[in-house]
């Protein structure tokens, strides 16, 4: 069992920068893929960025590439995704959520941080 929990949203102009943090709880954190997703209003929720064990297997939507940066601090248990340039269209509840290798879907969830990107 994982349980997950984001921080680090608020409002924020267009052009800033904000740092979510996801810090997991439960055993073997380094073995998850952890994913960002977000969900706007009115909208499908949507794949933002992953990582595998480490870094180096980050990936993004397009929307994002170059604004955003996924980073995990394993020892810590946490995943972070840096976000710059901001734009009005990334607002939305962000939510991070952890798979494990030989799972299909991600099987873990957090409730979810609130960023709003203003213009």
């Amino acid at each position: 069992q994982v349980h997950l929990v984001e921080s680090g949203g608020g409002l924020v102009q267009a052009g800033g920068s904000l740092r979510l943090s996801c810090a997991a709880s439960g055993r073997a954190f380094s073995s998850y893929k952890m994913g960002w997703f977000r969900q706007a209003p009115g909208k499908e929720r949507e794949f933002v960025a992953a990582t595998t064990f480490s870094t180096n297997g980050a990936y993004y939507t397009d929307s994002v590439k170059g604004r955003f940066t996924v980073s995990r601090d394993n020892a810590k248990n946490t995943v972070y995704l840096q976000m710059n340039s901001l734009k009005p269209d990334d607002t939305a509840v962000y939510y991070c959520a952890a798979q494990w290798p030989s799972s299909a879907t991600y099987d873990y969830w957090g409730q979810g941080t609130q960023v709003t990107v203003s213009s």
